[in-house]
């Protein structure tokens, strides 16, 4: 029997969604909703999980099935339901606070352990839910409730975490760009193993425009770039700029000026398993470069639980216990009279 196509509306709960207006989070909801149809995977089949936060009441938006845990713990409750039903599709929903300060150890270990779950983090650079504190990725200076005169410490850059960690799939969009979003979710739901894809999400009341200067209209096109698998690595209004290669560094130039040409800019490869590229463009920052979009890591590797299942089977096969009574009459046993 063919299943019936499903649709965006499909996965729309009945539940009033509590966002604020205008926050990021409803149009990553959308992007995720219309991602889901394209996957071909029964609707029963769907998880969403999540921690704490403002990204962690997605769940009840989703007509899925759900869990909504406590802080911090998302990646380790999604590891053990991927791991129990591995036919499953777990999505984990979670924020800059919720996965990167209690959750880091959580996040980078099933990154490592390259567990087949899709890791949605929320960044914002705030802690919206518990009403405006600085977060681990919180920019060095901000002037926030718990760092009034500016935070003091470095932030962590999430696409270098997540890749320095083993990761095989890391992304990057913006919450305003929804095809963009949505294309994304559709090739992470198609990897194998942990994907990662960070929403740079805007919080209208703690942290407003936070990422004005990447997403307004009029300057978007000139500090973003939007990479393809395959395609070269050119931005601007007028597409006129690319990156290069110049010794250990990208430098982005200007196509036409002295003799460089389409053919000189750098080709995205998405699936080349050094990381060293992958890194530098996950870190690349305005004013110096512009800021990476798109899935810039996408290399295919055994997910935790095939190798999990594939030990299982051959230990199995070389076991002189078949049965319970095999079990029961194995070592040293005794016979009682």
């Amino acid at each position: 029997m063919t299943q019936e196509k499903l649709t965006s509306k499909d996965f729309k709960s009945d539940q009033e969604i509590k966002w604020c207006p205008g926050c990021g989070d409803h149009a990553i909801l959308t992007a995720i909703q219309r991602a889901l149809p394209e996957l071909g995977i029964k609707k029963e089949n769907f998880v969403f999980i999540s921690g704490i936060g403002c990204s962690s009441r997605l769940p009840y938006y989703m007509d899925t099935f759900g869990f909504h845990g406590i802080h911090g713990r998302g990646s380790a409750i999604s590891s053990g339901v991927k791991i129990a039903n591995t036919r499953l599709s777990v999505w984990q929903m979670t924020g800059d606070g919720d996965a990167l300060a209690i959750g880091g150890n959580h996040f980078i270990h099933a990154i490592r352990r390259n567990i087949d779950i899709n890791i949605v983090l929320f960044n914002n650079e705030i802690y919206g839910l518990t009403k405006g504190q600085y977060s681990p990725t919180s920019q060095k200076g901000a002037v926030t409730h718990t760092s009034p005169y500016g935070t003091v410490e470095a932030p962590f850059h999430p696409g270098e975490l997540a890749i320095g960690a083993q990761g095989k799939f890391f992304a990057r969009t913006v919450d305003n760009n929804i095809k963009l979003a949505t294309e994304i979710f559709i090739e992470a739901g198609k990897h194998e193993g942990t994907s990662v894809i960070e929403i740079l999400q805007n919080c209208v009341i703690y942290n407003d425009k936070t990422y004005g200067y990447l997403t307004g209209k009029e300057y978007k096109d000139d500090r973003q770039i939007i990479l393809r698998h395959g395609e070269p690595m050119i931005f601007g209004k007028e597409r006129d700029k690319g990156l290069i290669l110049d010794g250990l560094k990208l430098k982005v130039v200007k196509i036409g000026e002295d003799g460089i040409t389409e053919d000189d800019i750098l080709v995205h490869k998405a699936n080349e398993n050094n990381p060293g590229i992958h890194t530098m463009l996950a870190n690349m920052r305005y004013p110096n470069y512009p800021v990476a979009v798109g899935v810039i890591r996408n290399v295919q590797a055994p997910s935790y639980e095939a190798s999990l299942e594939t030990q299982i089977e051959k230990v199995k096969t070389q076991s002189k216990i078949k049965k319970m009574d095999d079990l029961f009459n194995s070592g040293t046993v005794w016979e009682v009279k």
